[in-house]
């Protein structure tokens, strides 16, 4: 039962899609900026890590592999769920190091912030770290600069860029599916979106599949899936499926109805989501184009 309406599943088609987690905690989303300073981070009740395990639980349920996009910050404090993410056959990649938004960085500062992710992650993890996806897809065309800078820090695909017009980020005229950058180094991955109306509207994830009902969402990443022939990309974050998690006080009207809008529908949202669709890892759906 998924918004107390069955939903009848989606045909599995013969392309498998991506699978992402954005691994960061409830306090340090980027909505929360300018009501949460990163010097009382560590104040915050954190769970992440009760979290992201349900996630492995449930993925593991559904013999689903995906790919954790993960901060440095939380591979620091918490190495043992690392290695169990690794242990459970899925993809680590990086999202950064403190979730800042690369809009927000000068090339010199991004360039440390992705290299130091890079190295807590592959020394945490044991394993290689080639993928990255930016805070709140904040490739923009203001820094057209940093494909080239991932690949001078050893990063081969990035999946941060989301071909949308939104407040806070995106690149509306930029290409839906994955395309070469930095002269080929480095291969975007954007974010999933569908094109109705000659407006590319978002089905990858997010607060968008909270918003809208489930159905909207399964019939978006089909249709990707049929008329488009390719493969979706999808993310959430593991605060997403804690609607228990700790009130931030002070924050904005939109803040709050951004952050906790059907919290407790996500898991079972996303549930349905894995028994309708065929998902694999960043790596082994984008295989080819990053050979």
């Amino acid at each position: 039962m998924i918004d107390n309406m069955k939903t009848e599943s989606a045909p599995k088609q013969g392309l498998r899609n991506a699978m992402t987690v954005d691994v960061e905690d409830y306090f340090q989303v980027s909505a929360f900026d300018s009501f949460v300073s990163r010097s009382t981070w560590g104040d915050y009740e954190s769970r992440v890590e009760a979290n992201t395990d349900r996630i492995l639980a449930l993925f593991d349920q559904h013999d689903v592999q995906g790919t954790f996009f993960t901060l440095g910050w939380v591979a620091e404090r918490f190495p043992g769920l690392i290695r169990r993410i690794v242990d459970g056959g899925h993809e680590i990649a990086s999202h950064g190091w403190d979730h800042i938004m690369v809009t927000r960085l000068s090339r010199e500062e991004f360039s440390e912030d992705i290299r130091r992710a890079k190295a807590t992650l592959e020394d945490t993890a044991g394993a290689a770290v080639t993928g990255y996806r930016a805070p709140s897809y904040s490739f923009t065309k203001k820094n057209d600069w940093a494909h080239s800078v991932l690949a001078e820090q050893g990063y081969r695909y990035s999946s941060s860029v989301a071909p949308i017009k939104h407040d806070l980020y995106g690149i509306p005229d930029a290409p839906r599916f994955a395309h070469p950058r930095a002269g080929g180094a480095v291969i975007e991955l954007p974010i999933t979106t569908t094109r109705i109306m000659g407006r590319n509207l978002p089905c990858g994830g997010g607060g968008w599949f909270r918003l809208y009902p489930y159905k909207l969402s399964q019939w978006a990443i089909d249709r990707v899936n049929r008329e488009d022939n390719e493969r979706a990309i999808f993310y959430f974050h593991p605060w997403e499926i804690d609607p228990q998690q700790p009130r931030i006080s002070g924050l904005s009207l939109r803040a709050r109805f951004r952050h906790y809008q059907n919290l407790a529908r996500m898991e079972g949202r996303v549930e349905q989501l894995l028994t309708d669709f065929e998902w694999g890892t960043m790596e082994e759906v984008f295989a080819e184009e990053l050979a």
